[in-house]
């Protein structure tokens, strides 16, 4: 038991480190103009939208079961990161915790209330990304692949802004990366693409 503690003890020391390196040691103005966009959902809605769309439009009844999973893996991943780990672990957030929240440069306006672990943007964006990977590389091609691009990006946004530690955000993206994968597959062999009116990518 004692053992686990100190265990447990080291990982919090390392996660808080390793989020002053992120959140000041690499902070500049780019950044802090960047990442608070980055992580801001709302600016993102267009794409999914767009997404949805797109699908439905080219596969038909194929699309309208991808557009469900595809809604169907976010809400699972968010329903399992707020009920099966925020409300258990109840963990603060580093800008709301009374004994480092003087080491956080917060970088947006307030900071978020809720709890800390797991991130549920880097959850739901990693689950969005394995399931359109996982679904779309056949037909898309490599494209796909800038998926693991944005998500990092937007579970780093979170680590950067000083609202989440990297472990969170690290946690997020195996919690979601587990559904996308997950649904994708299952998608796949439930449902599959076979038909397609835009050639697929070399």
């Amino acid at each position: 038991m004692l053992f686990l503690l100190s265990f447990l003890s080291r990982i919090r020391e390392w996660d808080q480190w390793l989020f002053q390196k992120i959140n000041s040691g690499l902070s500049n103005p780019l950044f802090d103009s960047l990442m608070p966009f980055m992580r801001n959902s709302v600016n993102w809605a267009p794409l999914y939208l767009f997404l949805l769309v797109f699908v439905i439009m080219n596969f038909r009844t194929k699309g309208i079961w991808w557009a469900v999973l595809f809604l169907s893996t976010v809400a699972l991943t968010d329903m399992t990161g707020t009920y099966a780990f925020k409300h258990v672990f109840q963990r603060l957030r580093p800008c709301n915790d009374p004994l480092f929240s003087e080491q956080v440069r917060l970088v947006i306006d307030k900071c978020a209330g809720g709890y800390s672990f797991i991130s549920n943007h880097a959850a739901n964006h990693f689950a969005m990304a394995l399931f359109f990977i996982t679904t779309l590389r056949h037909r898309l091609g490599k494209w796909t692949w800038l998926a693991l691009i944005w998500a990092p990006l937007i579970a780093f946004a979170q680590v950067y802004i000083g609202v989440h530690y990297p472990f969170d955000a690290f946690a997020g993206a195996m919690v979601g990366s587990i559904y996308g994968l997950s649904l994708g597959l299952y998608f796949n062999k439930r449902f599959g693409f076979t038909t397609f009116d835009i050639q697929p990518a070399e």
